[in-house]
């Protein structure tokens, strides 16, 4: 066989094995040469197209374009015919393709030069991407949908939490001026046991809403660095009179520990822990500590109740889930663990529980600690004993409920101040101008009327009486709105429903000592 034959059956050899792994290939695959004319095209490029192939071999590539890009397409063409490199073409555009009929479709297209020593030629591959389009296209429809979504949840949670406190709210103040102005037992003891509902129904009101919050999103920490000290002992009172009322003892065992996270956070894990623990313990008592090494401190509330199998330590922090246990009635509403759980996951900080049933459960936490601070930070609310006494003197409130605001004025009469009233920051400003004698406090809403808000209501009184007043801003928003009023000097930020006991507390507190305490 003469070496012509022989050349000829190895070239035939070669196109026979170039097209059979061009028709093998799983997209469509066009070959164009120099001059931009199609020179081969496999059965998918057919299938894709609509074309027969005798309709294609020998067409300008173009013919595979819509109209209106065609004629960009030649001066693409030529410029990778100067520079060719493997690469997609028409990276970070959006490329359509045309079909026999007219039809276009979104398509993703690889360029590649082929040399075949004689003639060199671009091979494309040409994938339809219609579906993946449309798919990408409906997750950003859903994603912005979600979006929109959470911004009206979150909208509505917070006003939610706003008006649906404020009811709440009227009916604690009463129920303190009420307890302040009724001596008859008998009606005492119904107030009480208003109390305990009002107390039932904010807690149940502040966990659903925490809950919906947290799993909105519409939670964000805010961390500072502050002494864990400040905040164990503002429990002290409250966890106090609870561990009384149930015979139960109930130490706390501070450290100098400064820590770095969100205060308020911080604190509602604490406080649904403690509440947990006098909750289930009947004998003993609670001991809340912190305990600071390396770094870390580790706040740890212990108790003497009831306890549990290891196999429940976990299905404690789900929504509803009760302890159950012979001859104990139903309390509370199984929220707080849940809320606990969450809280720590958004703040970062680890949560840990020991236990034995019959002997009690330790739940630690732990949180990031910085250096160590000798000092609480400020001055605190004293005891009971060191407020004693009638108050006195003018508060001036700033309330755009008018059934929040006669309750406000209630409270606040029966403690013995007087009490001038406005809903706005322009009623506050007429009001001052007919004021008698300066204000020993001023307690304002945070959301008013006319779209102000408390923290410029505070700041024009303070400014026409060149006195940096007392003052507390009061609102069920828990959103970051309401940083404003943290920024204030001598102020604090109160939550709706407030602590009546509490808050008549540091009322006295702030009208004699001309300062707010730190807590």
């Amino acid at each position: 066989m003469g070496s012509m034959e022989s050349n000829a059956i190895h070239a035939l050899e070669n196109e026979t094995w170039f097209r059979t792994l061009l028709e093998s290939a799983p997209d469509a695959m066009v070959i164009v040469n120099a001059d931009g004319e199609i020179a081969h095209v496999n059965k998918q490029a057919l299938h894709l197209f609509g074309y027969d192939r005798a309709e294609m071999l020998g067409q300008k590539i173009e013919m595979l374009l819509p109209s209106d890009t065609r004629h960009r397409h030649e001066a693409h063409r030529e410029k990778f015919a100067a520079d060719p490199q493997l690469r997609p073409m028409g990276n970070g555009f959006e490329l359509e393709a045309r079909r026999k009929d007219g039809s276009t479709f979104a398509v993703e297209i690889s360029l590649s030069p082929v040399s075949t020593g004689t003639a060199d030629f671009v091979s494309s591959v040409i994938r339809d991407v219609t579906e993946r389009k449309k798919m990408e296209e409906e997750l950003i429809a859903a994603r912005k949908a979600a979006e929109r979504a959470n911004k009206a949840n979150s909208a509505f949670l917070a006003a939610a939490s706003h008006d649906l406190r404020q009811p709440v709210q009227a009916l604690s103040l009463l129920n303190g001026a009420l307890r302040r102005t009724v001596s008859e037992p008998r009606a005492l003891e119904m107030i009480e046991n208003q109390e305990h509902s009002l107390t039932a129904m904010t807690n149940l009101l502040n966990s659903l809403l925490d809950i919906s919050r947290l799993d909105a999103g519409a939670i964000a920490p805010d961390l500072e660095d502050f002494p864990i000290e400040r905040l164990l002992h503002r429990f002290s009172a409250e966890f106090s009179r609870q561990a009384k009322q149930k015979g139960l003892s109930f130490e706390i065992e501070a450290c100098p520990a400064t820590v770095r996270s969100d205060p308020n956070l911080l604190s509602e894990i604490i406080q649904n822990l403690v509440s947990n623990a006098i909750r289930y313990t009947d004998e003993g008592g609670v001991k809340l500590r912190c305990i600071e090494a390396d770094g870390r401190c580790s706040v740890q509330v212990e108790d003497t109740g009831i306890g549990m199998e290891n196999d429940q330590l976990e299905d404690i922090f789900n929504e509803f889930h009760q302890l159950q246990a012979p001859g104990r009635k139903k309390e509370g509403f199984g929220l707080g663990l849940a809320i606990v759980r969450r809280l720590t996951k958004l703040l970062e900080h680890d949560i840990a529980v020991e236990s034995q049933p019959g002997r009690g459960s330790c739940f630690k936490l732990t949180v990031p600690a910085l250096v160590e601070s000798t000092q609480s930070g400020g001055a605190e609310l004293p005891h009971d004993s060191a407020i004693a006494g009638k108050a006195s003197g003018l508060v001036v409130l700033i309330e755009d409920d008018t059934q929040v605001a006669d309750a406000w004025r209630a409270l606040l009469e029966a403690e013995g101040y007087e009490v001038a009233t406005g809903a706005s920051v322009a009623e506050s400003d007429a009001l001052i101008e007919q004021l008698e004698q300066e204000p020993v406090l001023l307690i304002s809403d945070f959301h008013l009327a006319d779209g102000s808000t408390g923290v410029e209501a505070v700041s024009r009184i303070r400014e026409f009486f060149d006195v940096e007043i007392p003052a507390f801003i009061v609102s069920g928003d828990t959103s970051k709105a309401v940083k404003d009023a943290r920024l204030l000097e001598n102020c604090t930020l109160m939550s709706k429903p407030v602590n009546t006991a509490r808050l008549l507390a540091a009322a006295k507190w702030s009208s004699r000592s001309g300062r707010v305490p730190t807590d």
